[in-house]
């Protein structure tokens, strides 16, 4: 792990790789958690991390649901939805004047069971939204709503 001085460099100079969990329901419903964190604090999002150098995508996929999950997935359970770019006028550390820029691989994937208790690391709350919610509610931030347009 960089420290907080080396990553906002990395931040400051480079995209950064991640790795966006679009859990539904049979229902059609997504999961999304409200974030705590910059960027997009505040707002609902998908649940999602950083791919850390070195790392496969395989494993990445299985540290970051469990992580933001609590369940460990493997890529095999999901389907890329796409490649997306998300930029943030904020950052992590809250520094002024650096900016995020994310290059997102969205993975759709539906899950009905095992998310009885979601981790609350990066979100201080979990709920289940329509896709017609999603679209319309003004605390789901851009980049989430995108996903389901």
């Amino acid at each position: 792990m960089l420290s907080k001085e080396a990553f906002i460099e990395v931040v400051r100079h480079t995209p950064l790789a991640s790795i966006d969990l679009i859990i539904t329901r049979d229902d059609g419903s997504a999961l999304l958690g409200h974030r705590l964190n910059e960027p997009a604090r505040g707002f609902w999002f998908v649940p999602g991390g950083r791919i850390y150098k070195d790392e496969t995508l395989k494993n990445a996929f299985s540290r970051i649901s469990y992580y933001e999950l609590g369940i460990e997935l493997t890529l095999n359970d999901a389907k890329l939805k796409g490649c997306y770019e998300h930029f943030y006028t904020e950052n992590f550390a809250q520094e002024p004047d650096i900016s995020t820029h994310y290059v997102v691989l969205a993975y759709q994937l539906t899950l009905n069971n095992g998310l009885d208790a979601l981790p609350d690391g990066q979100h201080d709350d979990y709920r289940w939204f329509t896709k017609e919610a999603i679209r319309n509610n003004p605390d789901v931030h851009e980049n989430t709503r995108e996903y389901f347009l």
